[in-house]
């Protein structure tokens, strides 16, 4: 029955205490329509996960999930990042719901669009996708630059889903495989689609950030797409490598070159060739080491094997922990 779908939302959230009395109006309104309506379980909840803000977000977390059943809470020790924060409410609720649904704090993600996840899963999706029908509230820069990425990535033969971030739904066996991906520089949009369990989109219009700043600056976004780059491709390896090669092929000719010029006496003494070839090669050198470093960056992290994320709080353990001293009463 529909009505016994036990749905779990997952917001990350990393200062976001001028968003977050709206995002708790909004989510708490779709849930209990839902329930209403008898799609989802009266049990479903919504758990915020703080990223280890350094705002008033926990503790309006904390109090919020004091009064409110619906919602709960769960405290990362540090900041963590995004991909993670996500990776820790996911892995935290695996066992406990039907299917889970992420979005993000900010309110862009439509949040009526939840119903026809909910609509998907019980068709029989075990993977949901929030696609952006179009990117109108989104920079002249920033839509070329994502489009550029989404188009880059698929030449790498990365399978993407373009226009989609982290606005998803999953079902239970769907998350357990997800955490059997245990590497540390976890790039969900490209794990997710690696699954291959049934899936379907759902398009949606993008709306502005609610309040509050972005916490996706230029720097953030290129080092999210070097690392979405690197965890699903060695292709800049092998760019470098054929760099290599046609380097190889230039520097034979240049000395075909210079030895006909020899025989014809025509040899022009001068240093500029030789300043232009020295910083050429040598720029080439640089990006060729930075290139493999990066590699070799992300393979000590992964040897370490260290925890992704660590739990501070979580005032579900506190709501356990009433009912089991209720229970012995």
């Amino acid at each position: 029955m529909n009505g016994e779908t036990l749905l779990g939302v997952v917001v990350p959230c990393y200062n976001e205490e001028a968003v977050l009395p709206e995002t708790f109006k909004e989510l708490t309104e779709v849930l209990d329509r839902l329930i209403n309506e008898g799609k989802i379980n009266r049990n479903s909840f919504i758990l915020f996960v703080d990223d280890g803000s350094a705002d008033k977000t926990w503790a309006m977390i904390d109090h919020r999930a004091e009064v409110d059943p619906l919602v709960k809470g769960l405290k990362l020790s540090r900041n963590f990042g995004h991909q993670s924060a996500l990776i820790a409410g996911m892995e935290s609720v695996s066992t406990c719901t039907d299917c889970l649904i992420s979005i993000d704090a900010d309110l862009q993600d439509d949040v009526h669009a939840i119903s026809e996840f909910v609509d998907k899963f019980h068709e029989g999706c075990d993977i949901v996708y929030g696609v952006r029908k179009r990117r109108d509230q989104d920079t002249f820069f920033k839509k070329n630059t994502a489009l550029a990425f989404y188009k880059l990535m698929a030449k790498m033969g990365v399978n993407l889903v373009p226009n989609h971030a982290d606005f998803r739904l999953l079902s239970r066996r769907a998350v357990l495989e997800l955490m059997n991906y245990r590497e540390e520089n976890i790039f969900l949009r490209g794990i997710i689609p690696l699954l291959g369990f049934k899936s379907a989109k759902v398009y949606y219009d993008r709306q502005k950030r609610y309040a509050g700043e972005s916490k996706y600056p230029l720097k953030k976004m290129i080092a999210f797409a070097v690392d979405g780059i690197t965890s699903f491709s060695i292709a800049p390896i092998k760019l470098v490598m054929s760099l290599g090669f046609f380097l190889v092929l230039v520097g034979c000719g240049i000395a075909v070159y210079a030895f006909l010029v020899w025989l014809l006496d025509h040899t022009i003494s001068g240093w500029t060739s030789l300043i232009l070839s020295i910083w050429l090669i040598g720029g080439m050198q640089l990006i060729a080491i930075g290139v493999i470093g990066e590699y070799i960056g992300k393979i000590f992290k992964e040897t370490k094997k260290r925890p992704r994320f660590t739990i501070e709080e979580d005032t579900r353990e506190v709501n356990f922990a009433e009912k089991e001293i209720y229970k012995h009463e």
